[in-house]
């Protein structure tokens, strides 16, 4: 198991996770091998698959939901107002559903042609 969770770390950190223990959620005493707002990416990715044979959102729902994270990190970044872990994750599950919602268009754009 420890081996499975240094591999994830690895993983973590090549696809641009910052992994600060801060803005990670923790499990056992062992941190996540991303960040919170990483965590809710991946599931937000996850989820869509998961979901998009019986939900069918509007397209305008992919601006919106990849903004709402936007703007949760900007607001961060720019000190206004220190995040949560878990608006982290919603805004990042948020933001991995619209792209996931956005890839599928987008490859059945392409797959029509």
């Amino acid at each position: 198991m420890e081996k499975f969770y240094h591999v994830c770390m690895i993983f973590g950190r090549a696809t641009g996770c910052h992994q600060r223990p801060d803005r990670s959620l923790f499990f056992k005493g062992k941190q996540f091998p991303v960040c919170a707002r990483c965590t809710g990416v991946f599931l937000g990715l996850c989820g869509f698959l998961v979901s998009c044979r019986w939900l069918r959102p509007p397209v305008w729902i992919i601006p919106l939901f990849c903004g709402l994270m936007l703007l949760d990190w900007g607001m961060q970044t720019l000190n206004l107002l220190e995040s949560t872990n878990l608006r982290r994750v919603i805004t990042g599950f948020l933001c991995g559903y619209a792209v996931q919602y956005g890839l599928l268009l987008l490859a059945r754009l392409l797959l029509s042609h």
